[in-house]
């Protein structure tokens, strides 16, 4: 693939940044480097491979975790219309919502902590390009082998466990750890890649990573639409193993797509002192030593990740456990006759990013145009912000239910919508600020300890999620345990607002010293 801008130029007027055909590469040569203050619009076409890869990655990650709290407190018997117990039509394992919220915290809390080792042996040893492969094949067979589990036979007992059905459980925590593992070695990788299309002072990198981003969700979309659907009316397993096929389209895709479009992009450090076409540039940075700039740049992204991050995803990804049961059991889906799946729910936010990813990637190329584009630090305090405004919709939601009455369908599509607002003024724009931020050689690591931050964003979630229960009446009654200026769920639901809005003041208020520390990276 050629190093040189294809125009020559270093700006693209007329060009489309949706337009894949642009196949526009970089050189890490000072000369080629794109100006301060030109912009380039059209996108790599390696962008485009990756954003298919990625798309059937999160096409399985997603379908799985619609499923996932809802299959695990799923009933195993229900009661027939004779008073006999019988067992049910699609048997989950029967567990109360704090054991299946305590699991869902444990497997998306070691999802995200993993990447940090496999970011580590992309950047020591296989280079993104082959970690990412190999996670790939891993989450394959890790949903698999979820799909495995329901061939094993339940017991006579309300709940599954090792002592009941220890085929089942093992075969499940199998499946999940696998899932883990290969997760470890592919999320920090993909988003690397897409960071190495750019040279480091090419303005289209925010928009290229909001472009990747809608990919993302493209899949999410799908997923519970399909994997749910199949999990929730024909059989868990169906829907855990449309996520399987969803993996392996994907790996399919890149690998058959690579040679041509991201050739010399992901390769091991040994393959890139090999090199022959690497920049002095490349070379020189991978071997300099940390300096000051470098260590104060290292210090932004641990203080976003700890202070933003954990705060904003603990909060957001409730989405995949109290907001997925109040879907399923607090929530009116009836519309003209027909009940549709809770899990379609899931389908809001990657269908609303997927329809406003490109305002705003465009927005943000507009703002820089005209020297307007909030700093990264002032990004993450507007997504904040907004996240705390969509929970003030289920502070509502959560008051229509008192007196056992469901909630209208409105306030969930509400609140997901406003969520996505929030997450694509924060996520897309982080990851590209760690391809930025980080050293060349650090890039694979820093990502990881990214990902970090999102492990404990959702084990706090989960814990945040244990603790909704506790805001609910109890089954003879009895008034909650916990209430918050407001008794009940609309307590909880306002202690998510609170907590986000007080985040976002954290962040604006340093924003001006981090962007110092940042030392001009925009």
């Amino acid at each position: 693939m050629s190093d040189q801008n294809q125009d020559g130029d270093g700006i693209q007027p007329e060009s489309n940044p949706f337009d894949p055909s642009h196949d526009v590469e970089y050189d890490r040569e000072p000369a080629a480097a794109v100006p301060p203050g030109q912009l380039k619009t059209g996108q790599p076409a390696g962008l485009w491979v990756l954003f298919i890869t990625e798309m059937w990655e999160r096409f399985s990650y997603y379908g799985m975790r619609a499923l996932l709290v809802l299959y695990l407190a799923s009933a195993i018997w229900e009661v027939d219309a004779d008073g006999e117990k019988v067992l049910a039509a699609n048997p989950g394992f029967g567990w109360g919502e704090e054991d299946a919220y305590a699991l869902y915290g444990m497997y998306t809390t070691a999802v995200y902590l993993t990447p940090i080792f496999g970011g580590w042996i992309a950047d020591k040893l296989l280079g993104t390009h082959r970690s990412m492969l190999l996670g790939g094949w891993i989450i394959a067979a890790g949903h698999i082998t979820l799909a495995f589990t329901e061939f094993f036979g339940v017991s006579a007992t309300d709940v599954v466990s090792l002592e009941s059905s220890p085929g089942a459980l093992i075969t499940f925590v199998t499946g999940l750890a696998l899932i883990v593992i290969g997760t470890g070695f592919f999320k920090p990788c993909v988003s690397v890649m897409v960071g190495q299309l750019y040279g480091p002072e090419d303005s289209r990198r925010d928009s290229g990573f909001t472009i990747f981003y809608m990919g993302i969700n493209l899949g999410a979309f799908l997923s519970p639409l399909i994997a749910g659907t199949l999990g929730q009316k024909v059989g868990w397993h169906w829907g855990f193993g449309s996520a399987a096929v969803g993996m392996i389209l994907g790996l399919i895709c890149y690998q058959y797509l690579r040679p041509k479009y991201l050739a010399g992009v992901g390769l091991s450090p040994k393959e890139v002192k090999k090199q022959k076409s690497v920049s002095k540039v490349d070379e020189a940075e991978l071997k300099r030593p940390m300096n000051k700039i470098d260590v104060q740049r290292l210090a932004v992204i641990l203080i976003l990740a700890c202070v933003g991050n954990i705060f904003f995803w603990a909060v957001f990804e409730q989405a995949g456990s109290s907001l997925n049961v109040f879907a399923e059991q607090n929530t009116n889906r009836v519309v003209g006759g027909y009940e549709f799946p809770s899990t379609w729910y899931q389908s809001v936010n990657a269908l609303t990013i997927v329809l406003c990813a490109p305002f705003f990637s465009m927005l943000w190329v507009w703002l820089e145009r005209k020297k307007a584009n909030p700093s990264t630090p002032m990004k993450f305090a507007l997504g904040l912000w907004l996240l705390g405004l969509a929970f003030i919709a289920m502070v509502f939601a959560a008051m229509e239910t008192k007196g056992g009455n469901l909630a209208g369908p409105q306030w969930l599509l509400i609140t997901y919508v406003i969520c996505t607002w929030a997450e694509l003024c924060l996520s897309p724009v982080g990851l590209s600020a760690v391809t930025k931020l980080a050293p060349l050689k650090l890039q694979s690591l820093m990502m990881g300890v990214w990902f970090l931050s999102f492990s404990l964003a959702n084990g706090l979630g989960a814990a945040m999620a244990v603790i909704s229960t506790r805001f609910k009446p109890g089954e003879n009654g009895e008034a909650p345990e916990y209430s918050f200026f407001i008794e009940g769920l609309p307590g909880f639901y306002l202690m998510l607002v609170a907590v986000t809005v007080v985040a976002g003041v954290v962040i604006f208020a340093i924003s001006p010293i981090l962007k110092r520390m940042m030392h001009g990276v925009k």
